[in-house]
């Protein structure tokens, strides 16, 4: 019998920027990983043949942040196969849902079936009853929604039912996590991570997370209660990838310290690398109390763990108590950045603008503080946004609260709501003038000097991409890749298209004015590290942020007396440690004794 092929077409859409354009680059950074579990998934049905021996399942990958998305030869693929087949919207965060929607309107127009999953679908039916209105306007063209996590077979129900012509409007397994520990590993073949910077691919080796954040979305969706890979299924990842010549991974669990198999995982890895001489590198995610897990820090060194980032996210305890960022203690700062610093990791810290408490004045006045007092490398600015499928989102909707309508905003770099404190404009001011303040010429010589042996090139190139990003690209770094490719035709709706001869001298034009000046703040940065490399006592360097832990801390730091609530932490942790009172009490004490 003659075998028919039943098309799969995977496709992580990108987003657009805020003149239309669809964001993509020649190289980007990290793949996604939905992407890799979705290849992963569906290629495990075919070998399965779960259509049928007499059905063979063609599956494709498209990471649009790296690859353009040729509607027109999908709909021809398509056209040709008697549109026998389904594209997947996979992934889909909410600053992608309107590119996600123009890509599943072009293709459901053509008749071609579409289905959509992805943060935003599953977020916001993790969080409302009824059907949110921005998923209702999916439904209308015909897009079919997937909220939750594909594995234990619920993927195969979608083919079959594609193949069927009978897809559901909505497959919603939100409620029914599925156990990650048996079922197909997370694989992205090697031209597709050739597409990255340094050759990075990445995986998941574990979701949930056991706090309760409000901003957060993670938890609403892959729940509070840890789910975990197993050691094999680690290594798994880990040979395919070195059989194919891929040796650095970026594991996405949103905080790997959680992972309650984290030493099985990092055990398995030190064995690859001691025994096996399997040069692995790794970027974790980790929250600000990791460092108190016995031999965290040490067996994240030996795995090969090169990059950490930590969800600092404020230095203001009544900002962390107010987003239920409980687990967030300012009086482990110092420690916890010094901890990775000592294992010779770069450190990467989260911080976010728009808190309760928060005024333009405070927020330069507190990251001031961060410059002086804490030896994080690079510091990265966030908006505090109401995402969907938060808790912050929730409250705002029920309570009639103005927000954005437009999702392509909710990036986290981007206003969407309203502050108590200050205007949109203000607020929109302070975060750009953030990357100004934290990355001067003066401050990066800094940084640079508390590196101490920790390898200058790699931070030089974090240094570099971190200070230039919002300031060439106007993006946020984690948007952005080397070298922005545009498509004349790729704009969004409304935008209008520009004729060749006006397009393409702009952008060309726009390209050569932005490696001019990433040329030059590279080359300011060579000129720093050369005098470096000349100065007798670069590794004798100290500034009070380095200092170890001393009992008047509480006195001359800033960061420990510069609200009534920073006092109070410290109180707090002092009195249930057991530790002596601070230096201003016992003084007072003795005054009084005479």
């Amino acid at each position: 019998m003659k075998t028919r092929s039943f098309e799969v077409v995977l496709i992580k859409p990108s987003k657009y920027d805020d003149d239309g354009y669809v964001i993509r680059w020649f190289r980007g950074v990290i793949p996604a990983n939905s992407l890799a579990v979705m290849n992963a998934i569906a290629c495990d049905s075919a070998d399965r043949q779960v259509l049928g021996p007499d059905h063979a399942i063609a599956v494709d990958t498209v990471d649009e942040v790296t690859a353009r998305v040729d509607l027109s030869a999908i709909k021809r693929r398509f056209y040709d196969s008697g549109n026998f087949g389904l594209v997947g919207l996979v992934g889909v965060q909410s600053n992608q849902y309107p590119r996600a929607l123009d890509i599943g309107r072009t293709l459901r127009a053509e008749g071609i079936p579409v289905i959509m999953g992805g943060f935003h679908v599953s977020g916001l039916m993790s969080m409302f009853d009824e059907t949110h209105p921005d998923l209702q306007e999916a439904l209308d063209l015909g897009i079919s929604l997937f909220a939750g996590e594909a594995e234990g077979g619920r993927f195969d129900d979608v083919l079959r039912d594609a193949a069927a012509g009978d897809l559901k409007p909505i497959y919603n397994h939100i409620g029914d996590l599925p156990d990650i520990g048996t079922v197909p590993v997370p694989f992205l073949p090697k031209h597709k991570v050739a597409k990255t910077i340094d050759n990075y691919t990445s995986f998941d080796a574990g979701r949930g997370c056991p706090f309760q954040c409000s901003f957060c979305t993670i938890i609403n969706v892959q729940g509070r209660k840890s789910r975990t890979r197993s050691a094999d299924d680690i290594e798994k990842i880990i040979r395919q990838n070195i059989a194919q010549g891929v040796t650095r991974f970026f594991i996405t669990d949103d905080n790997f310290a959680r992972n309650h198999d984290w030493e099985d995982v990092f055990d398995r890895i030190i064995a690859l690398r001691e025994a096996d001489n399997i040069k692995v590198r790794l970027i974790i995610q980790v929250d600000t109390l990791c460092h108190k897990i016995p031999n965290f820090v040490e067996k994240a060194r030996r795995a090969g763990v090169v990059r950490v980032f930590i969800g600092l996210e404020n230095i203001n305890p009544d900002n962390l108590l107010a987003a239920k960022k409980r687990q967030n203690k300012i009086t482990e700062y110092r420690a916890m950045i010094q901890a990775w610093k000592a294992a010779k990791v770069i450190t990467y810290a989260g911080y976010i603008l728009g808190f309760p408490n928060d005024t333009p004045e405070t927020i330069r006045h507190d990251v001031e503080i961060i410059k002086r007092e804490l030896p994080v490398d690079i510091l990265e600015f966030f908006f505090l946004t109401p995402l969907p499928g938060s808790e912050d989102h929730k409250t705002l909707w029920t309570k009639g609260v103005a927000m954005d309508p437009d999702m392509n905003k909710y990036d986290l770099e981007h206003v969407t709501t309203g502050h108590a404190n200050m205007s949109q404009a203000e607020w929109q001011k302070v975060y750009d003038d953030m990357w100004q303040l934290y990355y001067t010429p003066e401050h990066m010589e800094t940084i640079m000097r508390r590196s101490r042996g920790r390898g200058l090139g790699r931070l030089m190139s974090m240094l570099l991409w971190f200070s230039a990003g919002t300031e060439i690209e106007k993006l946020h770094p984690l948007q952005c890749g080397f070298l922005r490719l545009k498509s004349r035709t790729d704009r969004r709706p409304g935008f209008p298209i520009l004729p060749p001869w006006r397009f393409y001298p702009l952008y060309w034009g726009e390209t050569v004015a932005k490696f001019a000046r990433l040329g030059a703040r590279a080359w300011q940065l060579e000129r720093i590290r050369q005098r470096l490399k000349k100065d007798p006592n670069r590794d004798t360097y100290f500034d009070p942020s380095l200092a170890e832990a001393h009992e008047d801390d509480d006195q001359r730091l800033d960061l420990l007396t510069q609200t009534e609530s920073a006092r109070k932490a410290v109180g707090h942790i002092r009195r249930v440690s057991g530790q002596a009172p601070p230096l201003k009490e016992r003084e007072e004490k003795r005054l009084a004794a005479g």
